[in-house]
């Protein structure tokens, strides 16, 4: 788990495009803090320190504490949006939690020690099924990613969920299937394994919509 990082905020009193325009030609970002069963507040933070929050990696798995009128507002960020040409930062939400909250966030996974797979070194593809795993986690014990050992597998061997060590406290929120994270695919498969991964995953995405 990364560790929690601090931002300094202004509560803001308008709101509205036209002052969310002001304040990002202030060198600001306007943001909103919600949930706790409290009232959303309406903050700016500095643009450049959220920037490269945002852009170094674990934003939407580390907890941050918010300094607001002399008070500190533990909080997990949930959305951002960017400028589609910029990527500059134009909002925050972020959630307020605490030592007892529970929340799901989709943790990056990583693969390790490819050239240790038998499958690999005699030509086999790492086929990517899903690039993170939604977790219904403790929000004090997020991990910074999912590590998949790739030692011993074979061409044709399938990696899911069920074979995957995960933190204390960490379920999977999709819990109805042992789904598919990754497999080890000849060349000649490669195409039509990614084909039929994509598919499974717009199908995924389009069940969790319903």
């Amino acid at each position: 788990m990364s560790e929690a990082y601090e931002l300094k905020a202004e509560a803001r009193e308008r709101v509205g495009k036209g002052s969310a325009r002001e304040i990002r030609r202030n060198g600001k970002v306007p943001a909103v803090i919600y949930g706790d069963k409290q009232a959303p507040i309406s903050i700016t933070l500095d643009y450049k320190t959220l920037y490269y929050k945002i852009h170094g990696g674990g934003f939407k798995t580390t907890i941050a504490n918010i300094l607001l009128d002399g008070k500190s507002i533990q909080v997990l960020p949930k959305e951002f949006q960017l400028d589609p040409v910029s990527d500059k930062p134009v909002h925050v939400d972020f959630l307020r939690v605490s030592a007892k909250s529970v929340v799901n966030v989709h943790v990056p996974i990583h693969f390790l020690n490819e050239e240790a797979s038998p499958g690999i070194k005699r030509g086999g593809v790492l086929n990517i099924v899903r690039h993170d795993i939604e977790l219904h986690v403790p929000a004090n014990s997020i991990p910074d990613s999912i590590d998949i050992d790739l030692t011993g597998l074979q061409i044709g061997d399938s990696i899911h969920i069920s074979a995957v060590t995960l933190p204390k406290g960490a379920t999977p929120v999709i819990q109805d299937r042992d789904f598919t994270i990754a497999t080890i695919v000849g060349h000649a498969t490669a195409d039509e394994e990614t084909t039929e991964a994509a598919a499974e995953t717009t199908e995924t995405a389009e069940k969790e919509g319903e």
